[in-house]
């Protein structure tokens, strides 16, 4: 039988939200939390190679951070290796937070993470263990990246799906990164991209971008939500052009896009910087179906009104037909849409602080 699976990392552990009535996205299993009293920033879905792996970026308060590999959906973990992500004694640093965990388009055994601090790791075993990108971590501009208000952390890593040389990051607060030489050298990729609050306006880095997306269909468009301002490039990262006309409001967190289908994306709209509610109190998502040209929003079944908000995590597709849409907030709430957001009902209610969200299509 094929289900919906749905894993959600919140500050105090981890749910599986599994689709109860075999793929019909409305009536839901929830189980949890898993791993009790430890936040998950991250999670992941590995599916390569005829597995069903679920990868979990976990911070014990006892035991510090790691990353969790269970092949039961998080019934139960591999003996934990403290030692799985570990800065070298010369970086002078100790692991905060792993915040992104991605399987690889292309090696079926390598696992990327983004991690606090900024730092990018690559696993060639599935994502039991790490080794630290060396190439990223010397930038010369390392030393000048600065914290958001989460910390400083790599959230984003996009492998490229056709070429195993090319990747992009983004992180807070040091912007846009690529590589075009499988990791050995990184460039500042923030062409565009404006800084509201520095002397520059369009700095080279060091520019707030929350989220980045790759697009469904052309890896080399790419969707970014700034801390002020949404952006598109059609060159892999090399310049961005301003998409925010017609939203109602340039900050948020999330990007999503839906693989097979050129110009479609997903925003979750902030009020504002000060605020961090949803615009008119109505929790919402824009979608544009041509790149960013056109907006418009889908809200059926999300609370309005409310004062919540969507981290930039904390929202995920499944590989359903029509594709499923699932959003966390941060008062527990997740919403998830089986028709590509023109309507949501509750996947799980009243659970911690929504960190993360992801979902995958399993067979029993």
């Amino acid at each position: 039988m094929t289900r919906t699976v749905v894993a959600i990392g919140t500050r105090k552990g981890l749910f599986v939200a599994t689709s109860a009535g075999g793929d019909d996205r409305r009536t839901w299993d929830v189980q949890g939390p898993l791993l009790p009293m430890q936040e998950v920033p991250s999670v992941a879905f590995d599916q390569r190679a005829g597995r069903t792996t679920l990868l979990v970026g976990s911070h014990s308060w006892h035991w510090g951070p790691y990353v969790g590999v269970s092949h039961d959906l998080g019934r139960t973990f591999e003996p934990e290796s403290p030692d799985a992500i570990r800065f070298p004694e010369d970086t002078g640093v100790a692991l905060k937070r792993v915040w992104q965990l991605v399987a690889d388009p292309l090696d079926e055994d390598v696992v990327w993470a983004g991690t606090e601090p900024q730092a990018l790791w690559r696993s060639s075993d599935a994502g039991r263990t790490f080794e630290l990108v060396r190439g990223l971590w010397e930038h010369p501009h390392r030393p000048h990246w600065g914290e958001g208000f989460g910390g400083g952390a790599i959230h984003t890593v996009l492998p490229h799906p056709t070429d195993a040389d090319r990747m992009v990051v983004a992180m807070s607060t040091g912007g846009v990164y690529r590589t075009e030489d499988g990791g050995d050298t990184w460039s500042a990729a923030n062409v565009g991209i404006k800084d509201s609050y520095g002397p520059d306006p369009y700095p080279e880095f060091n520019q707030c971008v929350h989220k980045v997306a790759r697009d469904g269909a052309d890896p080399e468009v790419l969707y970014a939500q700034n801390h002020l301002g949404v952006y598109r490039s059609n060159d892999d990262g090399r310049s961005w052009t301003s998409i925010e006309e017609g939203l109602p409001t340039n900050f948020g967190f999330a990007v999503l896009t839906q693989p097979g289908h050129a110009g479609r994306a997903w925003l979750v709209p902030v009020e504002s910087d000060g605020v961090r509610f949803p615009p008119e109190r109505r929790l919402q998502l824009q979608r544009t179906d041509d790149g960013g040209r056109t907006w418009r929003e889908q809200s059926a079944g999300l609370p309005d009104p409310t004062f919540t908000c969507v981290l930039r995590d904390a929202a995920g597709t499944d590989q359903g037909s029509p594709m499923g849409l699932y959003v966390g907030t941060r008062n527990g709430d997740v919403y998830g849409s089986a028709d590509e957001g023109e309507g949501f009902a509750l996947v799980a209610t009243q659970l911690p602080d929504v960190l993360c969200v992801r979902a995958a299509t399993v067979e029993d």
